[in-house]
């Protein structure tokens, strides 16, 4: 089995050990920008896979091959994705943007910390707002309390998450840079996110969530590399060598957005090649386009699919809308001309409302989206310096 078939976010609280976990989980340390290992934070999206097996004796999930609790040949159960989401209150848009592929969560809260904490609470927001249901929750640090401090902050837990999508979530206690209770997580995830039902049959539509060109500096012209674009399939299968459409694409000094017809070269996920690529997991798709289009990410945000069968290019996106009312924030409904940022897909957007009118929104975009019907809509406004996220809806 190379291909995940699931894809798990890690949310939380700047600095509660998503990374720590995903490394404990996976083997793989996601950061690995210069800027974020020079600040010690994560700032992109960071991406690892991982097996997750079954010892059919003794029921229990495991990361090992050999079952830790009777030392029997594990089978494979299933492999999965994890998209380590950045904590930091600046980098919302990349969490709400994340939050489209994901298909369950692992809510990370730290024991050493009152709960909850600012992002612990918006990014349990976020997943309400998307409608994520499965979540796992990990208390993370709990080696830095005392026993009864981790059952009181267990406590905390509970009644944070009380009325939530995740009220009913399995809390685990973990040490993550000592693997301590990590099969438990691993456990928890088999039992509380299953694999989504998908049709294969529906034509492929994928959302891009990282483009980027992986060309060193001075490779010669006859081997340069064509873009590659990353992210994860919604519906449909993928092939190699089928000519695909990148949309709305990027855009041009004189002739605004240009969409891209291009053909995949490639498929890869991080068990190795693939022939085709199915819903599911994270996947790499080699294209061949100029690598210069796709450096630094400059097609997050687009959908890539068959020309016949993505959704038209839209300057202007109506959604219905419902705002979010919480403690110490002030959030009075929307006003016409009022400017607002918009993700939908793995696009982030800046707009205006243009009209609003039986709880319904017309909002005019800076730039185009192409937008699945039916998908989420995350808003958020300007308060004093800074963007909050302050209501949701779904594209009409």
């Amino acid at each position: 089995m190379l291909q995940a078939v699931v894809n798990i976010g890690l949310l939380g609280h700047v600095d509660h050990g998503k990374t720590s976990l995903t490394k404990a989980l996976t083997g793989k340390w996601t950061d690995t920008h210069s800027e974020e290992v020079k600040r010690g934070i994560s700032i992109r999206l960071g991406y690892a896979d991982t097996n997750i097996y079954s010892c059919p004796p003794c029921g229990l999930h495991t990361l090992n091959e050999k079952c830790p609790k009777c030392g029997g040949a594990a089978k494979l159960k299933r492999r999965v994705s994890f998209l380590d989401a950045p904590g930091h209150e600046t980098l919302m848009t990349i969490v709400l943007s994340a939050s489209s592929i994901m298909d369950g969560a692992l809510l990370l809260i730290a024991a050493n910390e009152p709960c909850p904490q600012p992002q612990t609470a918006e990014h349990l927001m976020i997943l309400n707002i998307a409608g994520i249901k499965n979540v796992v929750v990990a208390q993370t640090k709990i080696d830095l309390v005392t026993k009864e401090q981790a059952k009181a902050h267990y406590d905390s837990i509970k009644k944070f998450l009380k009325g939530s999508v995740a009220e009913n979530a399995p809390i685990i206690p973990v040490v993550s840079n000592y693997g301590i209770n990590v099969d438990a997580v691993a456990d928890a995830i088999e039992s509380t996110i299953p694999t989504p039902a998908r049709d294969p049959a529906l034509p492929p539509i994928m959302l891009i969530s990282r483009s980027f060109d992986v060309n060193k500096p001075g490779t010669p012209i006859p081997s340069l590399k064509g873009g590659v674009l990353g992210g994860s399939l919604v519906q449909g299968t993928l092939k190699r060598g089928e000519a695909a459409l990148v949309r709305p694409g990027l855009e041009t000094p004189k002739k605004g957005m240009k969409e891209m017809e291009v053909k995949v070269e490639s498929l890869m996920c991080e068990g190795g090649p693939l022939e085709s690529a199915a819903p599911g997991g994270l996947i790499a798709v080699g294209t061949s386009l100029d690598p210069n289009v796709s450096k630094a990410d400059s097609l997050v945000g687009c959908l890539l699919g068959r020309p016949d069968s993505l959704p038209d290019s839209k300057s202007e996106l109506s959604f219905d809308h419902h705002l979010i009312q919480r403690e110490g924030f002030d959030n009075p409904p929307l006003k016409a001309g009022e400017p607002i940022v918009i993700n939908v897909g793995t696009a982030t957007g800046i707009g205006v409302v243009a009209a609003i009118k039986k709880g319904q929104v017309l909002a005019k975009l800076k730039k185009p989206v192409c937008v699945v019907k039916g998908s989420t809509v995350a808003i958020s406004r300007r308060v004093g310096q800074r963007w909050r996220l302050a209501g949701w809806g779904r594209s009409l």
